[in-house]
């Protein structure tokens, strides 16, 4: 069995110790029962470290990092830029995206979306518990909820925006998206984006339209289908 991951963002230097904060206290003491001894590793976007509890009581946990077992890892290129949808598939859509390796996720307000800000709080744990599920270092940067013009106007020219379009007949595998420094992926509301938003988001220099399958997507759905795309077609010749 391996040993539970927690996400450290402080800096960590070998053979020196720290306590943890409550969150990981309750977590170590109630949730997993754990004892003092036992190995566990933390990790930050400087790598992950193996680490040993030297002390535990009740609201208390202090641990010794022994040495560090992976270096850090490069971030990635793919950024999500998703339409707020109600909270339980949001909640999907972040720990997906999360799993699938997006460096960023960009909550955004469109004319059919009906929820109007992401829970911020709520937001980064979930991400930050994904990251940990997931074996990755690094949970992908929550930006702030921006409306859809906005976004549009400050994408940056490095930037290749991938609109996953109901509308588009053209697939990926002929892009040539390792050109990009920054990869990103648009996915609409679940009613879809309204002609003017449409016709905004393609008038855009460096915005490619695709299709994901003939079929309508739930938001979520098409989360996965849509990073998985890219992710593939980003990594292989």
């Amino acid at each position: 069995m391996s040993n539970i991951r927690l996400f450290h963002p402080e800096n960590i230097i070998e053979n020196t110790t720290g306590l943890l904060s409550k969150e990981h206290t309750h977590y170590i003491v109630n949730v997993m029962r754990l004892k003092r001894g036992c190995n566990l590793n933390f990790f930050n976007k400087d790598g992950e470290w193996l680490s040993e509890i030297i002390f535990l009581d009740k609201d208390r946990v202090e641990v010794k990092f022994l040495n560090k077992i992976k270096e850090s890892s490069k971030l990635s290129n793919i950024e999500l830029a998703i339409c707020l949808v109600k909270k339980s598939p949001m909640d999907n859509i972040l720990q997906k995206a999360t799993e699938l390796g997006v460096s960023k996720i960009i909550p955004i307000i469109s004319e059919r979306t009906e929820v109007k800000e992401l829970n911020q709080d709520r937001a980064k744990k979930i991400v930050i518990e994904s990251t940990e599920q997931s074996n990755q270092m690094i949970p992908p940067k929550i930006s702030k909820t921006i409306k859809l013009k906005d976004f549009l106007q400050n994408l940056d020219e490095t930037t290749k925006l991938l609109f996953a379009d109901i509308n588009s007949k053209h697939n990926l595998k002929n892009e040539k998206l390792k050109d990009f420094k920054s990869l990103c992926i648009l996915i609409g509301p679940e009613g879809d984006f309204s002609p003017s938003e449409r016709a905004s988001i393609l008038s855009i220099s460096e915005v490619t339209p695709f299709s994901m399958s003939k079929n309508i997507l739930r938001s979520d759905t098409a989360v996965i289908s849509a990073i998985s795309l890219v992710n593939f077609i980003n990594n292989h010749p």
